[in-house]
């Protein structure tokens, strides 16, 4: 099959390579897809170049966590019915060698969910991270029904879902934009509100909309960076759930600022969901594609033979909707 792999940590354009590699074969419990569609995040470069040092222990990386395709074949223990079945998978190259950068994969069944005739295989590749991330980020700690949730970076490809899931469930949502285009993306998820990056000046347009009101839940895309601004706009008891910290990776907190505000911290990363979290988000996501009430970002598509693009695109930071590689 033809496949993108590693096998040495670097920049994409140095280590990334694309050619024939074995056809791999459902063990018992597993099934294999043949892949239309990777989906590239963050995390997926960030091994590449080298974050986790024990990826290579095991041998050459085939990259990539998300993707959707056919199910072409089934191990033992699987129905021979979900032969056929269009599917997304998640977590594929998680503690596993082998991930979506490829025309097939093995992965266990539980890993492979079936998605409706009608939805794309360019948005099965987005259901894995940037979807289950947003649901986790919204719904973790409770019904949203009636709050005020703030999501910064509401046009990148968590917060787009996370704009959708707070409406869905009742929020009032107001979120960050750095452009136009952005806001426009937004609004159309179903913003409320839209203002500039966190600062002083931006945090006093979101008390002048809610009446004085604080956020009762904060999605953050950019947990160091952002910090010493939202905490101004903070109700008492409020959460933060986040999930990146790109531009200080190491961030120092108010420890007692925060503390008496007795606001709850949550880090979210995919691979450590508790599996009764990816059911529901496997749940909801089945039920949005299939009334097909979702809208979904896709910035780019790319063909296989071309990953060190789209690799080099997720590490500029400026790409707003999913990057996708095609495999077939």
């Amino acid at each position: 099959m033809k496949a993108a792999w590693y096998n040495e940590f670097g920049p994409a354009e140095e280590v990334l390579g694309v050619g024939e590699r074995p056809k791999p074969m459902p063990n018992p419990g597993e099934v294999l897809v043949k892949l239309h569609t990777s989906g590239v995040n963050p995390s997926d470069v960030k091994k590449r170049a080298g974050s986790n040092p024990a990826g290579l222990d095991a041998g050459p990386v085939i990259p990539h966590s998300d993707g959707a395709g056919i199910i072409e074949e089934v191990g033992y223990g699987v129905p021979v019915s979900r032969i056929g079945e269009r599917v997304w998978v998640y977590n594929a190259q998680y503690g596993r060698q082998n991930g979506t950068a490829a025309e097939y994969v093995t992965l266990p069944g539980h890993q492979v969910v079936w998605m409706p005739r009608h939805t794309g295989f360019d948005v099965g590749a987005c259901m894995g991270i940037p979807f289950m991330t947003a649901h986790r980020c919204v719904l973790a700690d409770g019904s949203v029904k009636g709050q005020t949730i703030m999501i910064t970076g509401g046009a990148g490809r968590v917060g787009h879902y996370a704009i959708q899931l707070a409406k869905l469930h009742g929020a009032t949502v107001i979120t960050t934009a750095s452009s136009q285009e952005s806001e426009d993306h937004c609004m159309d998820a179903g913003a409320d509100l839209v203002v500039g990056h966190p600062s002083a000046a931006t945090m006093e347009q979101v008390l002048e909309f809610t009446g004085g009101k604080k956020i009762d839940r904060l999605v953050e895309g950019e947990f160091g960076g952002n910090l010493d601004s939202v905490l101004e706009i903070l109700n008492t008891g409020a959460t933060i759930a986040t999930y990146a910290s790109m531009q200080q990776p190491q961030p120092t907190i108010p420890f007692y600022r925060m503390m008496y505000l007795d606001l709850t911290l949550r880090l979210i990363v995919v691979y450590a969901m508790p599996e009764a979290a990816k059911l529901e988000a496997i749940r909801d996501a089945t039920l949005l594609l299939e009334r097909n009430q979702l809208q979904h970002r896709i910035a780019h598509k790319i063909p296989l033979s071309e990953i060190v693009t789209a690799h080099d695109l997720i590490e500029s930071n400026e790409v707003k909707g999913c990057v996708i590689v095609t495999t077939h």
